[in-house]
């Protein structure tokens, strides 16, 4: 079914407000009888679960794990398996680094290697402000390779941005990644014949830059993913006739938001500014995406404790959302991060649906086991986007 066609001719624009609430690597698998979900006290989600239609969202297909661009894409409404997004384009445009038609951008993470082996990928999550020395430091070293220049943006944290500007070369790589600690470096593939030669320069830039790095035994190497070209696709506002905002305070999901279509929202590092921020902009915008970190940060970590205190603080927030009082209130994830695995996973997102015209059910308990009784019963996330438009009345009827 081509879904954006239909929308496109189904949707009209109304005064009616949507708030998209996700909270990043939500679900979890049990420690001890309990998910990070369940042990967390969240009195505030419950109460909003006992009014909600509730169910579980698969963000691609049932077993499939997805990185956080499609996982989103999807949420958003659009077919994760028909939009193949790099993750390099998503941290390049909210980082604010221009992307050229001779651009080529991959994610980058400072990483720790030793005798041979990279032993954390993320160098410890070093501070910002050391991620920013580096990159100042291996741009004024590097040189071009092959008529291919390069160059660093920092990002936060351990990431950053690579940017491959030069002729003819191509995103069919695969990730100069291993995904896991304790194995050693991988060097890029070429994945179509015309990719070769990319596929030395990168893999050249990656011998240098571990060369360049050496003497600084925490962050002596880098690992590159998620190679991409600016792409094309149609934006929330010609779809769905939102006039759509975003708040959040990573790169990546800023740059996903950017490129269908949102306006970017400044906004404070804590969840207290992400919610004033909210609360600020929310005459001026018609749908709201409100991304919490700190949930997925904490279960990539194997911290059940932090991820259950990430969970717990996020409720405390719920109720300035419901105060604002919105057409459709959604709070659910991209994706599920159980503390248990250390990373993403295939396994499904609790939802939740507020609105007049939703359906209350016999959920009241925000958790993965309440939710796969609700009402809404397990579905692919791209339905969630429909759902949101329909209850907000901003769907036409379908056909005669």
């Amino acid at each position: 079914m081509d879904w954006e066609r239909i929308v496109q001719e189904l949707s009209f624009k109304t005064s009616s407000k949507i708030v998209l609430l996700v909270l990043d690597g939500l679900g979890g698998l049990p420690v001890q009888g309990k998910t990070e979900l369940e042990a967390a006290q969240t009195p505030n989600l419950d109460r909003l679960a006992a009014k909600s239609a509730c169910g579980l969202t698969d963000p691609v297909f049932m077993g499939i794990t997805p990185g956080s661009g499609p996982a989103h894409l999807a949420l958003f409404g659009y077919d994760p398996t028909k939009y193949i997004l790099g993750r390099g384009i998503l941290e390049a445009l909210g980082s604010g680094v221009e992307v050229g038609k001779n651009d080529l951008v991959a994610r980058g993470n400072f990483a720790t290697l030793k005798d041979g082996l990279i032993i954390d990928r993320r160098a410890g999550r070093i501070p910002t402000s050391e991620n920013k020395k580096l990159c100042q430091r291996l741009n004024n070293s590097l040189k071009s390779i092959e008529g291919t220049k390069i160059a660093l943006f920092p990002g936060k944290e351990h990431r950053f941005v690579a940017k491959f500007t030069g002729e003819g070369l191509s995103e069919a790589l695969s990730d100069a990644d291993p995904q896991k600690e304790n194995n050693p470096r991988v060097p890029v593939r070429a994945l179509s014949q015309d990719a070769s030669k990319t596929a030395l320069i990168v893999n050249r830039f990656l011998d240098e830059v571990t060369d360049l790095l050496k003497s600084t035994p925490k962050t002596n190497t880098v690992l590159l993913r998620g190679f991409s070209h600016y792409p094309s696709l149609s934006t929330l506002r010609e779809l769905y006739k939102l006039k759509p905002a975003a708040i959040a305070n990573y790169p990546m999901y800023k740059g996903l938001a950017k490129l269908v279509g949102m306006e970017i929202l400044e906004t404070g590092e804590n969840l207290s500014a992400i919610f004033e921020t909210a609360e600020k902009y929310y005459k001026d915008y018609d749908f709201f995406y409100v991304h919490v970190k700190k949930t997925d940060s904490a279960g990539e970590d194997g911290d059940f404790e932090a991820k259950k205190d990430a969970i717990e603080e996020a409720d405390s927030y719920i109720p300035r959302l419901v105060a604002l009082q919105p057409d459709v209130l959604v709070v659910s994830s991209d994706h599920s991060t159980p503390s248990l695995l250390k990373t993403h996973s295939w396994h499904p997102n609790p939802f939740l649906l507020y609105s007049k015209t939703s359906f209350p059910d016999n959920v009241t308990r925000f958790s993965e086991k309440e939710c796969c009784f609700g009402y809404l019963g397990r579905f692919q996330a791209m339905h969630a986007m429909p759902l949101m438009l329909a209850h907000a009345g901003k769907l036409k009827k379908f056909g005669a």
